[in-house]
């Protein structure tokens, strides 16, 4: 895209694009890695510098901060604060930015010095891929178009769903039954990411029909076993927040988190606490949320700080300590990329505190302009 000579922005660019178009975080794990290997390799690139790349480019602004990411810690908010995937396009995508480009010259920079030191790619690494043949591709506008598919659908899903059902839809699951009556904005956000999401797969299906077909029982085995290890590990993760979140402790933190007075940092601290302590940036948004939320609308109601901003401060805050040693998407990737805490967690880490200071550049960019 860019040129092997600037291989760390490419990787990041590819994930930033693969997770904004709807592919999870984890399975993005899977497909960029050997195609930073390949650069990484050509560009003489230590590889233990992988992890931090994939981790700014899967793991960074479109997991939370870019409006209309169909990420899960972009649609959980907004059950919570009835707004939208698009909640606070301005501050997201300064907040986004921001993040990306100091994490691409954190990285950058890591490169040189190791460039000085006389470090190339190394040897004898585990978990090498094969090597990429360039034979029969398809075009990159081919490539691209279910990715943008999902992208554009969601908005103009997100936009028909509450013209096309209304404030409220019931639904009888048997024959003279009693309907379920679902009020549409909660669902909204979910619903408009869900089809835009079916609609990219039929894209892919329609576009590379031959070339699912051929690969499909290989490509299954492989999507099964890469889906079962990052199901795992987030699970056990989960499961762990789940424990904290009811053991006598977690009472005193939620009461030491309540003494914060101000709306914003008190939901972004609340929130990245809580994702530290599990070890996931869903489980700790779900958790705050579910504890919490009522305490961070009434306040930011008071303030007159609209729900939007509400939602785009939470759902990054989830995303900043959420990636610590005993995260599951860390320890997937670890794994993934055959390298270990001790040789890539610092860049991980790094990129995790630029994450999390993001939020309160947001904070601090809506006090002091007051866009949204």
């Amino acid at each position: 895209m860019v040129g092997r000579e600037q291989a760390i922005l490419s990787i990041v660019i590819v994930a930033l694009i693969l997770t904004y178009g709807g592919v999870s975080l984890f399975v993005v794990v899977f497909a960029v890695y050997p195609f930073a290997v390949e650069m990484f390799r050509q560009a003489d690139i230590p590889k233990r510098l992988i992890p931090g790349t994939v981790a700014l480019g899967a793991f960074g602004a479109t997991m939370d901060a870019f409006p209309g990411t169909p990420q899960i810690q972009n649609i959980i908010p907004t059950t919570f604060f009835h707004t939208n995937t698009w909640a606070a396009p301005w501050l997201g995508t300064l907040g986004g930015l921001f993040i990306v480009v100091l994490g691409v010259l954190y990285l950058d920079w890591r490169r040189r010095v190791a460039k000085r030191a006389g470090e190339g790619y190394g040897t004898g690494h585990i978990n090498e891929p094969a090597v990429i043949e360039n034979k029969n591709l398809i075009h990159w506008t081919i490539a691209l178009a279910p990715l943008v598919a999902v992208g554009v659908l969601n908005k103009v899903f997100t936009l028909m769903i509450p013209k096309f059902y209304g404030a409220t839809t019931s639904v009888a699951l048997v024959a003279g039954g009693t309907p379920i009556t679902q009020p549409v904005p909660a669902v909204t956000a979910l619903w408009a990411v869900e089809g835009a999401l079916l609609i990219g797969i039929l894209l892919v299906v329609a576009f590379a029909w031959r070339r699912v077909f051929h690969s499909f029982s290989e490509g299954s085995k492989a999507a099964v076993s890469g889906s079962l290890l990052a199901s795992l590990n987030t699970a056990s993760e989960y499961g762990f927040g789940a424990v904290i979140a009811a053991l006598p402790g977690f009472l005193v933190i939620q009461h030491g988190l309540a003494t914060i007075p101000d709306p914003l940092v008190k939901t972004a601290v609340s929130v990245t606490t809580l994702a530290g302590i599990t070890g996931s940036a869903s489980g700790g948004l779900s958790i705050a949320l579910a504890a919490m939320s009522d305490q961070f609308i009434a306040l930011a109601n008071a303030a007159h700080i609209p729900m939007e901003v509400l939602h785009r401060v939470a759902s990054m805050a989830s995303g900043g300590l959420d990636t610590l040693p005993h995260n599951g998407a860390v320890i997937t990737l670890l794994n993934v990329t055959g390298l270990t805490h001790r040789q890539s967690y610092k860049d991980i880490f790094v990129i995790t505190c630029i994450k999390t200071s993001a939020v309160f550049v947001v904070i601090l960019l809506y006090y002091l302009t007051g866009i949204v």
